[in-house]
């Protein structure tokens, strides 16, 4: 019987990249892989579902969760995790030297429901006493004009979001028409070294590991989706694929814990995935429900705080059946 062939979009990781070049595996599939930007796979793929299996914002699959039948269901393999108490840029000018400052202020974001705001904005929130309905949101593209929201919202009383069709977050910024900016990627004034614009937190490492220690939680960026039409008459495919991303990622951890070469191209990158395990446990990119329910019962909890989702989900909910009593062997 010829293997399923199956097409898969996602951006570059070395964790996946034994199974990009064929080093690793999915039993019985073949797949035809394209690696794209993730923001113009997460665009083609809400617009037109163009493959089969592709990475995908989780805050945008949560969202099309909550609403009810979405065009494709994740497993519960996480390629992007990033702590984003650094995702929040300030005009040096503006006067914001901490979080409470942020209220009463113009703050731009790309989406409402883009993965990193939501993290980014439940710790202002939960953890820093912000009061999101006190801030002016405005929303617009990053660094160039023309950016919408993708899914339907339901925005807490007393929030409301500006749009601004026309300019962009980091000109606006670097002008001082905005005090700051929550986004995943930064703005090209930052990365330019512009000195009217800097990062609320300019070392959040220690912020982000105590945030850790106190919640558990290691934030979750991009999930693995694949179309409802594959699952439905390959229902194996959900569990072969999740166990060939999980062999590779752990190949890529063994190579990294090796102090012999450079599998990464700066100094100390072994002290790093040490320091990382210490911290994280021995597996310090967990795949699965169980490992990451306290990441994903935050992140659930965020989502419909701050009206992503319309209804407050389950974690199980997000997955299907096949591959919800996955653990790692």
């Amino acid at each position: 019987m010829p293997d399923l062939e199956l097409t898969l979009a996602i951006s570059y990781y070395d964790h996946v990249s034994d199974l990009l070049r064929g080093r690793v595996r999915a039993e019985g599939i073949s797949l035809n892989t394209i690696q794209l930007e993730v923001e113009e796979i997460f665009f083609r793929m809400i617009q037109f579902s163009e493959w089969d299996v592709s990475e995908f914002a989780f805050g945008k699959y949560v969202s099309l969760v909550a609403a009810g039948d979405p065009p494709f269901r994740a497993i519960p393999v996480f390629p992007s995790r990033v702590f984003r108490q650094s995702a929040i840029y300030v005009g040096t000018k503006s006067g914001i030297g901490e979080a409470k400052d942020l209220e009463g202020r113009r703050v731009g974001i790309p989406e409402w429901a883009q993965t990193a705001g939501i993290y980014a904005r439940g710790y202002l929130m939960n953890h820093c006493g912000v009061r999101l309905e006190n801030i002016r949101w405005v929303q617009a593209g990053v660094n160039e004009p023309g950016r919408k929201e993708k899914v339907n919202l339901s925005l807490p009383v007393g929030v409301s979001i500006e749009p601004v069709p026309d300019r962009s977050l980091g000109e606006m910024l670097a002008s001082g028409d905005l005090d700051a900016v929550i986004s995943a990627r930064e703005p090209d004034s930052f990365v330019q070294g512009d000195p009217r614009v800097a990062r609320l937190w300019p070392d959040s490492r220690p912020l982000e590991e105590a945030y850790y220690r106190e919640t558990g939680v290691f934030p979750i960026m991009h999930v693995i989706a694949i179309k409802d039409a594959v699952l439905g008459r390959y229902p194996w495919a959900a569990m072969n694929l999740l166990k060939a991303f999980e062999q590779s990622k752990t190949n890529a951890l063994r190579h990294l814990s090796r102090a012999n070469s450079s599998r990464l191209p700066f100094a100390w990158a072994y002290s790093a995935v040490a320091e990382a395990q210490r911290v994280f446990g021995r597996d310090c990119w967990p795949y699965g429900i169980e490992p990451n329910r306290r990441t994903l019962k935050a992140f659930l909890q965020y989502a419909y705080e701050q009206g992503v989702t319309a209804r407050k989900l389950k974690p199980e909910e997000l997955f299907p059946c096949q591959v919800q009593a996955f653990s790692k062997t």
